[in-house]
């Protein structure tokens, strides 16, 4: 197994260019099993998890196909050969589930494991299948799969208990090509929602209101191909914000879309870091500057994302005076704090709420990462302890960051990726 070794780190200084959006990019690569056309994809990131989706993809006989760069795919999905997605590819990535509404939708039938993915809290698909149900079709689950049929989907009014990404995406997918309207209430808005509904509708597909709460799609006969531009990861550049301010750095931020970071900048500046948002990029910058406490609570988009509050922990433990964070999305969304702890944090959990003392000179230590995010926010944590941190398990960092220590190293970190047999 792989692991970084991270050494406290000068302030960082220079520019680094997002890569394309892990979340946005896997619902458009599902997509393109809507039709028999060849779909371009622009932007794409170096992932493991992107590496999952193609998997599956040619394993339900899609052709796909990258260019020297690995940065664009090219996916045909002339027919489909099996509409069963097996056990060994879904566990490894929970995204595996949105190729059910797709080869529903094109096919009439689907089986499908159940989703495996990163372990921060119940992320249960009952939405996606109550959706499904709506629209005409049969479900069962048996044996650890979900078996969907319907030899006609129709479109219906569906209310979303919950703002779910995943069922929001799944059901737009499955809705183009169902007979008539389907209207989805309190449907999640986050952008990769719209980078989705943007991609279906270059290929003939008719949605509106994505980014709303209320999305509603007229269903067509067939879909064709398209070109499209993955947006920049949002996620990503929260995380390279953290690093500028967790090392008193200053860096500029490229291909950014600033809106889609507005709860993480109002926080940055809460705590003090100086931000500018110009035609280059956004510059983030905390060099010679006294940081400050501030409070946190996760809330689905546009509030403050759960995908960013472990980094945002690191950094507050570091900052002088108290700070509280509560998780409100994913209830084991903490399971970092006790890594943190190991390096000195002394943070404390009451429910859904953790209180951080702040002020804590960080010390190096071997720490393991229990989920993606948590991983970027023990590599953030190690650039600001003394000594040397040993971050295990990174396997989950790079199903979601791309070349995160290249990207690091080139802004003056010291981090080295290393196998445990060197």
């Amino acid at each position: 197994m792989a692991k970084f070794i991270v050494e406290k780190s000068q302030p960082l200084s220079g520019e680094v260019e997002i890569s394309g959006a892990k979340n946005a990019v896997l619902p458009i690569m599902a997509a393109a099993l809507l039709t028999a056309d060849p779909c371009e994809i622009f932007e794409v990131p170096a992932l493991r998890d992107v590496d999952v989706m193609r998997g599956l993809l040619e394993y339900f006989g899609s052709t796909v196909e990258s260019d020297a760069s690995g940065k664009r795919l090219l996916i045909r999905t002339g027919a489909i050969q099996t509409c069963e997605a097996p056990y060994e590819l879904v566990t490894k990535m929970r995204a595996s589930i949105l190729a059910l509404g797709p080869l529903l939708a094109r096919t009439g039938e689907a089986r499908i494991a159940l989703p495996g993915g990163c372990a921060i809290g119940e992320r249960p698909i009952d939405l996606h299948l109550k959706g499904f149900e709506m629209m005409g079709a049969k479900i069962k689950q048996t044996h650890g799969y979900i078996e969907a049929s319907a030899p006609e989907l129709k479109g219906a009014r569906i209310y979303l208990d919950l703002p779910s990404v995943g069922a929001t995406e799944n059901l737009i997918m499955c809705a183009a090509l169902a007979k008539g309207n389907t209207i989805l209430d309190n449907a999640a808005k986050e952008p990769e929602i719209v980078d989705l509904a943007n991609f279906l509708n270059k290929m003939g597909a008719r949605v509106k209101g994505a980014g709303t709460d209320t999305i509603r799609i007229e269903g067509v006969p067939s879909l064709h191909g398209a070109r499209h531009t993955v947006i920049p990861d949002r996620i990503e550049t929260g995380t390279f914000m953290v690093a500028a301010a967790i090392t008193k750095g200053r860096i500029l931020i490229r291909n950014v879309v600033s809106d889609h970071v507005k709860p993480v900048i109002a926080k940055l500046l809460e705590c003090g870091v100086h931000i500018e948002d110009g035609d280059e990029g956004l510059l983030v910058a905390a060099d010679d500057r006294e940081l400050l406490p501030t409070d946190i609570k996760t809330l689905p988009y546009p509030g403050f994302p759960t995908d960013m509050q472990p980094q945002l922990m690191a950094l507050l433990t570091t900052v002088n005076g108290p700070s509280v964070v509560t998780e409100t999305v994913f209830e084991n969304r903490f399971m970092h704090v006790s890594e943190l702890n190991r390096m000195g944090a002394d943070i404390r959990i009451e429910g859904r709420s953790a209180s951080i003392p702040g002020g804590k000179r960080l010390q190096g230590a071997k720490v393991i990462c229990t989920d993606l995010r948590a991983g970027a926010a023990m590599v953030l944590a190690g650039m600001a302890a003394e000594g040397r941190t040993e971050v295990s398990e990174i396997y989950h960092i790079e199903r979601g960051y791309t070349f995160l220590a290249e990207k690091f190293r080139s802004l003056g970190a010291s981090i080295t990726r290393i196998d445990d047999k060197d």
